[in-house]
């Protein structure tokens, strides 16, 4: 294996999903594409052109748990500069932040926000 290709997330509403990812995380849209025979988008997403993310929208998905802690994947992270500045972002586009929390151990600052479907993302300073 070289590197993890990208993260793919289905969301419930296509709109609501994109605006989050691309205005308020500020990923770069790399393609979007409407595929009708499955009546849903696929957005293909970058960050600092590095292609990291698949949105996908489909009629009617089933929920997935998320909290407490159900199997499978939990949650994306990010690493950040200043963690103090992505929350003050965040929080002037409506999305809250939770308390910070320090890595036992490597010592570092982290905190997680969610996505208009709860799925909790990771900001983790370096």
């Amino acid at each position: 294996m070289n590197k993890v290709h990208h993260t793919a997330i289905i969301c419930s509403n296509y709109e609501i999903s994109k605006k989050f990812y691309t205005d308020v995380l500020g990923l770069e849209i790399i393609r979007e594409v409407y595929r009708k025979e499955r009546q849903s988008y696929k957005l293909d997403l970058a960050l600092n052109g590095i292609y990291v993310i698949e949105l996908f929208s489909f009629p009617n998905p089933p929920k997935r748990p998320s909290r407490p802690e159900a199997c499978g994947l939990r949650h994306l992270a990010f690493e950040v500069d200043d963690l103090d500045k992505i929350i003050a972002h965040c929080k002037s586009q409506h999305v809250i932040a939770e308390p910070i929390r320090i890595d036992e151990h490597t010592h570092k600052r982290f905190t997680f926000i969610a996505d208009p479907d709860e799925l909790p993302i990771e900001f983790y300073e370096k």
